[in-house]
């Protein structure tokens, strides 16, 4: 059967601005860590992948020095970045719990068709599994939650612009990028989706408007719901057309059109940060 594949930051709940910023800027002040994010500075912190790359990024030896953390001992420092991702994922699942983070809408529509249909559903993401987790079964609830197999954290050693976190997923499925349709939210997400040969729909988040979503089969504000925020379809290569809401039709009409162009350039390059 095919499958849906989603990212989960941005995609499944608009997690950062009101997840993950809060949760790192709380874990630096726990830590004493000399560093707290404004909404424009994680606007550029978003655009490399992993936590604790994130983190890691903050280690100058100007900070490194305030901490007493050895400057040319990597190990302790990888140490010191890993207790601190511990805290600031179990702080971030603690915000997904208390609904501080509602699923984006038509996500839970959306898989609901899929599951009815027999659909294979699955999340991909270098994000911590915990926190794939708490945020899936808070989008879907734990019934749905349960159909989904998840790919999480550091499972594989290129986060994305790089397709790697998707080739694992179709290996680990059984299937074929033809046999799949991945829905993302960033630029480095879709072109990590686009270089495993897989087409993409993109549903905009807070930090993602203005990127550049070329490759994309389509590219929406959102999946849209009834009674709530409907879809503004922003680019429609293949005409379509939702008008309201974007439903399981639109994704089997997806899945009948030419897969992405692998002999493209390369899709990785070094001049796009990862996410």
């Amino acid at each position: 059967m095919p499958a849906i594949i989603f990212d989960c930051d941005g995609v499944l709940a608009d997690t950062e601005r009101d997840g993950h910023l809060p949760a790192f800027n709380q874990t630096f002040e726990e830590f004493s860590v000399p560093v707290q994010w404004s909404d424009s500075d994680y606007a550029l912190r978003v655009k490399t992948g992993g936590g604790k790359e994130r983190m890691r990024s903050i280690l100058t030896p100007e900070v490194a020095t305030a901490l007493g953390l050895p400057q040319g001992d990597p190990v302790a420092l990888d140490e010191a970045v890993a207790r601190w991702h511990r805290r600031k994922t179990a702080i971030y699942t603690e915000r997904v719990a208390s609904g501080a983070l509602p699923a984006r809408p038509g996500i839970r529509r959306l898989v609901a068709q899929a599951e009815a249909a027999g659909w294979t559903l699955a999340v991909a993401s270098t994000s911590a599994e915990e926190s794939v987790r708490a945020v899936l079964t808070h989008a879907v609830g734990p019934e749905l939650a349960a159909q989904f197999q998840v790919f999480a954290g550091d499972i594989v050693d290129r986060k994305k612009p790089a397709p790697d976190i998707y080739l694992h997923a179709l290996r680990e499925l059984g299937i074929g990028p033809a046999d799949a349709v991945v829905v993302e939210d960033s630029a480095n997400g879709l072109r990590s989706a686009l270089a495993a040969g897989l087409r993409t729909v993109i549903t905009v988040s807070g930090y993602t408007a203005d990127e550049d979503f070329t490759g994309a089969s389509l590219v929406v504000s959102s999946l849209g719901d009834p009674g709530g925020p409907t879809t503004v379809t922003l680019v429609d290569t293949l005409g379509l057309e939702p008008e309201f809401f974007v439903d399981l039709p639109d994704f089997v009409a997806i899945l009948t059109t030419p897969a992405p162009d692998l002999t493209a350039p390369d899709l990785t390059a070094p001049d796009l940060e990862n996410r």
